[in-house]
């Protein structure tokens, strides 16, 4: 039997930074749980609770839960509604796949005035005749019921009908209730015959004896359900290996052999990647969970890639410019969470920054010696010592070249024209 324990809680809460005394929201689901304790002592804040696919039989300790405004049960082994008339807020309640036969025991949820909607798919109450009729009319708050919207015209309908209903669902409850008490006597010396045979040769089991075992025929009932979670819970006790009992965690690789960085997202973390032309700038914005202790992230720059440790786990992105690490800037939102690195690229030549900002016109002369010459479009006064004034004319007009024609000297030399530059080589 799993209990809820403060350590259990605080596990949970990590999205709150472990603090269980303001958490709004709490998930506690698969967790083979039997009994609901401390909660409403512990968390009185909560206002969504997750509690489905356990083994709870009873609703209990939650009434002092004023806040509550969503119950999750589903897939529980609860048989009555009861113990909920102090939730004041609750909006939604989903017992989904339970075994709640005793369907009069929803008037219990008549102070909940707030709720509105209701599941109880998959309970044997639903197999009831005049079952959704029988709902409708002793919950006249709720306005959907199992998925389905109740209109104005199903509540007048319902309403007239429930008398006749109302007797129908007696009878049919009070049936159900024998058949639980036979099913319980039968179900518990089956369970009891398997459960000794199980002891007495379980270190023999193969996998042909497990799957038998799973095959077996039996009822759907609370006690099956506890059943086959024990048995899974030794299988995974005492079943698997030694050396199975410490998680393997797969190594990922941040270098390549030769000591090039890799792209690596073993967090799993949504992120952007973008460019600041105005600023020279590389932005990289993390989607860090809002709630994440800062303390579990770490930031490593360098002049070819960055990479942030969360919790441990990497997220590494190589760049193809090299940046400025002493001027890189992070910041955290405290609205979202989002960690937001802006990282200034080292400086651009001359002609990068005019292509960028400027977006203007001019004029480089790349000679033999490799050495470079820039030439200001305004004005081209350096252009008029040279012989080839048609080029400066037609480079000069409304600061944009539009395919001019232009004459090279020396007659041997190649020229490279577009909108933004004139190469000379």
């Amino acid at each position: 039997m799993v209990k809820i324990t403060e350590e259990l809680l605080r596990k949970r809460a990590e999205h709150n930074e472990g603090e269980i005394s303001s958490l709004e929201e709490l998930t506690l689901h698969q967790e083979d749980i039997e009994k609901i304790e401390h909660i409403q002592k512990w968390c009185k804040e909560l206002k969504i609770l997750y509690l489905q696919n356990n083994l709870i039989a009873e609703i209990e300790n939650v009434s002092k839960l004023k806040k509550l405004e969503y119950l999750n049960l589903a897939l529980n082994n609860i048989e009555k509604i009861e113990n909920l008339d102090g939730c004041e807020s609750l909006q939604k309640l989903d017992l989904t796949l339970n075994f709640v036969g005793d369907l009069t025991s929803i008037n219990n949820l008549k102070l909940n005035e707030r709720l509105q909607i209701l599941y109880l798919n998959g309970n044997p109450c639903t197999d009831f005749e005049g079952y959704r009729e029988y709902v409708i009319t002793s919950l006249p708050q709720l306005t959907s019921l199992d998925g389905t919207t109740i209109e104005r015209s199903a509540k007048i309908i319902s309403a007239q009908m429930f008398s006749k209903v109302k007797d129908s669902i007696i009878t049919e409850e009070n049936n159900y209730k024998v058949q639980r008490l036979l099913q319980k006597s039968k179900s518990g010396l089956k369970i009891e015959e398997i459960d000794e045979e199980v002891d007495k040769n379980y270190d023999k089991m193969d996998d042909e004896k497990l799957k038998e075992f799973w095959s077996q025929t039996t009822d759907h009932s609370p006690e099956t359900r506890i059943q086959m979670a024990n048995f899974t819970r030794r299988h995974k006790q005492n079943g698997q290996p030694k050396a199975d009992a410490t998680p393997h965690h797969r190594k990922y690789k941040t270098f390549t052999s030769d000591g090039r960085p890799l792209n690596l997202n073993e967090a799993k973390v949504p992120f952007t990647l973008t460019e600041d032309e105005t600023t020279n700038s590389i932005v990289l914005d993390v989607s860090v969970f809002r709630y994440l202790d800062t303390a579990l992230i770490d930031v490593d720059i360098h002049p070819n890639y960055a990479k942030v440790t969360i919790k441990g786990k990497v997220l590494q992105l190589v760049f193809d410019k090299e940046i400025k690490c002493g001027s890189t800037v992070v910041q955290r939102s405290q609205t979202t969470g989002h960690l937001v690195l802006t990282m200034p690229k080292k400086s651009r030549s001359f002609i990068e920054d005019q292509l960028l900002r400027n977006r203007k016109t001019f004029v480089y002369v790349l000679q033999e010696n490799c050495e470079v010459k820039v030439r200001y479009p305004h004005p081209f006064s350096e252009l008029g010592h040279s012989s080839n004034t048609r080029m400066r004319e037609s480079a000069v007009q409304n600061n944009r070249i539009s395919e001019p024609d232009v004459r090279c000297y020396p007659p041997t030399a190649r020229c490279y024209a577009s909108v933004d530059c004139v190469i000379i080589v």
